[in-house]
């Protein structure tokens, strides 16, 4: 927990008429594209509201090439600018981020959108431990023409809600752009992320790495911008699914390829033994072969699945997969090697068998299509788990961590 700030402290602050004295607490960081009409209002509540509650503070405004006189107002009310050359929500904020010297940082929008009056809710919980503070819209209250109305019911309540569901994060509004978060955590993070993702992809690892999260109610007010918002409803909500379901492979990939797996064996199994009628519908040898098709294309997207989770393992994307990096080094890959060549000598033992006996009747009628189905399904399973065995060893090579490891590099 940050240290308590003496009761008879005075504010100190970055730029304007005060000089910062001593090591600043807390920095606010505004991403900036040519937003004069609204940037001054930003910059003057956030330095009132750092004399408000005594702490020294910074406000850092990272531009990202404005060319209608932002960085001037910027400058003239008392922020610092940070001139970032990469274009990207997410470039303008990770480099005022980094360039951000407090423990705290606090970020925002540079429309007035967004009340920077209510930086003290965010630092207070700072104070009493939170290393990550999410803004609550929903909570504090969404004024008249601040959100479109399809943004409010439907999609920010449903990514929300799919961002809950996928990892541990609890959060009532998945997309507030106003939050905080300690320097130290950032770093942990290691953002990779550019674009408008980069948003998630805070809150997305900090639950990853179950930081101590709290959320605070703040109002969402009409934008001062003069120009329609950069977002696009439909590409946009799709840009944001689809990142979740790549920090997901559990449900990306291992859910819906066990469903598929368990359910294909299950049909196989339950044909082997004859043509099985449910009412006047009779399963036989056309429905068992669908059944191997299911078990083959579910074992495909668990291999996949695996394949990812190490490879955001060995380069760091994910973090916290303690129990995955506990896996990789109890299981070999000899063990993997063990269990494929088993399916493909039980699976091939069957299908030897098999073909004996047609050619023995000089290739007549084959009657053993039930017995073919099963045997082939364990065969070709056999060889996907060795080839699937072997990549994801050379998977985690990067990280020495390669299946057969019996120690963990950190």
């Amino acid at each position: 927990m940050p240290e308590s700030k003496p009761e008879n402290a005075s504010a100190k602050v970055r730029g304007g008429e005060d000089a910062v004295v001593g090591p600043v607490e807390v920095s606010v960081v505004i991403p900036c594209l040519n937003e004069a009409n609204s940037l001054a209002f930003c910059i003057d509540k956030a330095l009132v509201a750092f004399r408000q509650i005594c702490v020294t503070g910074e406000v850092v405004v990272a531009d990202n090439g404005s060319t209608d006189g932002s960085i001037e107002i910027a400058e003239q009310h008392g922020a610092r600018v940070v001139h970032v050359a990469a274009k990207g929500y997410g470039s303008a904020l990770r480099a005022g981020i980094e360039a951000a010297e407090g423990k705290f940082v606090i970020m925002g929008d540079a429309d007035d959108s967004y009340d920077f009056s209510e930086v003290p809710k965010f630092v207070a919980k700072w104070r009493e431990g939170y290393e990550f503070v999410m803004g609550n819209r929903f909570a504090g209250g969404i004024q008249p023409g601040a959100m479109p109305t399809s943004h409010k019911l439907l999609g920010n309540p449903t990514l929300t809600a799919i961002l809950n569901l996928f990892f541990p994060a609890r959060i009532g509004d998945a997309y507030c752009g106003m939050r905080g978060f300690t320097k130290r955590i950032y770093k942990n993070i290691e953002p990779r992320t550019t674009g408008m993702e980069f948003a998630l992809e805070l809150v997305i690892k900090a639950a990853q790495l179950r930081t101590p999260l709290a959320e605070v109610p703040i109002k969402l007010w009409p934008d001062k911008r003069g120009r329609p918002p950069h977002l696009r409803t439909l590409h946009d909500g799709w840009r944001s699914l689809r990142f979740m379901l790549l920090l997901a492979p559990n449900w990306l990939f291992i859910a819906p390829g066990l469903s598929l797996f368990l359910l294909g064996v299950a049909v196989v199994l339950w044909l082997v033994p004859g043509p099985r009628p449910v009412g006047r519908v009779i399963f036989d040898t056309h429905t068992m072969f669908f059944g191997m098709i299911f078990a083959l294309t579910g074992a495909q997207i668990l291999a996949i699945g695996g394949f990812a989770k190490v490879y955001s393992y060995a380069e760091r994307f994910s973090p916290d997969q303690r129990s995955l990096a506990r896996w990789l080094g109890k299981v070999k890959l000899e063990d993997g090697l063990i269990v494929g060549t088993a399916l493909i000598i039980v699976g091939g033992a069957g299908l030897s068998f098999l073909c004996w006996e047609w050619v023995a009747s000089s290739f007549g009628r084959f009657d053993q299509m039930r017995l073919l189905i099963f045997f082939s399904l364990w065969f070709f399973l056999g060889v996907q788990t060795v080839f699937s065995s072997f990549f994801v060893s050379m998977l985690g090579i990067s990280r020495g961590t390669y299946i057969g490891d019996y120690d963990i590099a950190d």
